[in-house]
C-alpha cells in the first residue's frame, strides 16, 4: 500500500539542493523510479512503498549533510551519493555507526566498510589499507566515537607520522602543533561531524580526545583507549613496532594507510607494508583491504584511482 511522507528543506537554499528548474531533482527521481516525488517550495512530497521512502530518506539526509558541510552539492555529488548506496551488501541493512551532529546518521556505506566494522568488532587490532577517498579514516573515527559514547573505552587517541609529503613543514609559522594541525585536518573534520563542537573542545581540553604526532606515543602505554594510527604507510618499520607495542589492556587499535602513497624519504621501507606481511596469520588481528569500489567521494575519484592503478601495473 502506497504511503506519503513530506520532507521540509531547512537550513539550506532549496535551489542548491534541487537545482535550477529542478534539474538535480530530476537526477534523484531517476534513481527512485518507483517513487512519486513532488517538490514545491521548501516541501518535498514523496509517495510510494514504505521501504523505498526509507531509502529515499537516507539519501536525502546524505545530500543535506554534504550541502551543509561543503556549501555546494553538484550533480556529480548527487550521482556519487546515490550510486554509493547501491554498493551495500545485497539485502543488508547498514547499521548506524554513530548519530552525528544535527541527527545525521553515519553508516557503513559500502561492503568494504561493513567488513571493517565487523573486523573491528571481532578483533582488538585491525590494519586497513585502501586508496584515497575509500573512507578508511572516517569509518575508523566513527567506530572510535561510538566506543567512547558506549563507554567501551575512556578516551580516543588519534595519531599520524609527521612525514612531509613533498612539502616543507619548516616554513610554516607557529609551534609544532600549529605546523602539524593542517596535516591532522581530516581527523578534525571527521570529529566535528560526529561530536558537537563545544563538547569536542572540552574533550580536547581534558584529553578525552587526543590528537598528536606519532613521535609523542613513544614510551607510553595506551590503556582503555580507542587508538587510530592514520597515514600509516608513512611509518618506518621501527616506528610501527614502537606503536604496536604501546597497546595496553582493554585497548582497540585501528591502523589505516594507502600503500600507493608512501612518502618516506630515502626509499625507507614502510612499516605498514611490513606489518601487513608479518601479522596476517595472528589470531585477534584483522586485515581489511579496501578498493576503488569503496570510494565515496566524487565519482571521478574512482576513475582517477583506477587510472593510476592501471598505469602502475603497466609500469611494473
Amino acid at each position: 500500500m502506497a504511503q506519503e511522507r513530506e520532507f521540509i528543506i531547512q537550513g539550506v537554499d532549496p535551489i542548491s539542493l534541487l537545482g535550477v528548474n529542478n534539474t538535480k531533482l530530476g537526477i534523484i527521481k531517476n534513481h527512485f523510479p518507483s517513487l512519486k516525488i513532488i517538490a514545491r517550495g521548501e516541501i518535498i512530497k514523496v509517495i510510494g512503498e514504505h521501504k523505498e521512502i526509507d531509502a529515499f530518506a537516507d539519501r536525502y539526509d546524505e545530500m543535506l549533510r554534504h550541502l551543509e558541510r561543503y556549501n555546494v552539492l553538484t550533480e556529480g555529488d548527487i550521482h556519487n551519493l546515490l550510486d554509493s548506496a547501491d554498493e551495500f551488501v545485497s539485502g543488508s541493512d547498514p547499521a548506524v555507526l554513530v548519530h552525528g551532529n544535527k541527527g545525521i546518521r553515519i553508516v557503513a556505506r559500502t561492503p568494504g566498510h561493513h567488513e571493517l566494522v565487523k573486523s573491528a568488532r571481532e578483533n582488538d587490532l585491525v590494519l586497513v589499507s585502501g586508496p584515497a577517498g575509500s573512507g578508511k579514516t572516517y569509518t575508523a573515527v566513527a567506530l572510535a566515537v561510538r566506543a567512547l559514547k558506549d563507554k567501551v573505552v575512556r578516551r580516543i587517541v588519534l595519531t599520524r607520522p609527521a612525514v612531509e609529503a613533498g612539502e616543507s613543514l619548516g616554513f610554516l609559522p607557529g609551534d609544532m602543533k600549529d605546523k602539524l594541525d593542517p596535516y591532522m585536518q581530516p581527523i578534525y573534520d571527521a570529529l566535528y561531524d560526529m561530536i558537537p563542537a563545544k563538547r569536542l573542545e572540552e574533550y580536547l581540553e581534558n584529553r578525552t580526545v587526543e590528537i598528536a604526532p606519532l613521535a609523542y606515543m613513544r614510551g607510553r602505554t595506551l590503556d582503555h583507549a580507542f587508538v587510530i594510527l592514520d597515514e600509516a604507510q608513512n611509518t618506518t618499520e621501527n616506528q610501527m613496532k614502537m606503536f604496536l607495542t604501546r597497546m595496553g589492556s582493554s585497548a582497540k587499535f585501528v591502523i589505516t594507510g594507502d600503500l600507493t602513497q608512501i612518502d618516506l624519504p630515502n626509499n625507507k621501507a614502510s612499516g605498514l607494508v611490513m606489518a601487513m606481511k608479518i601479522l596476517k596469520n595472528i589470531e585477534g588481528i584483522g586485515m581489511i583491504h579496501l578498493t576503488s569500489k569503496d570510494i565515496v567521494r566524487h565519482r571521478l575519484v574512482k576513475k582517477i584511482v583506477k587510472a593510476f592503478e592501471k598505469h602502475g601495473d603497466e609500469t611494473r
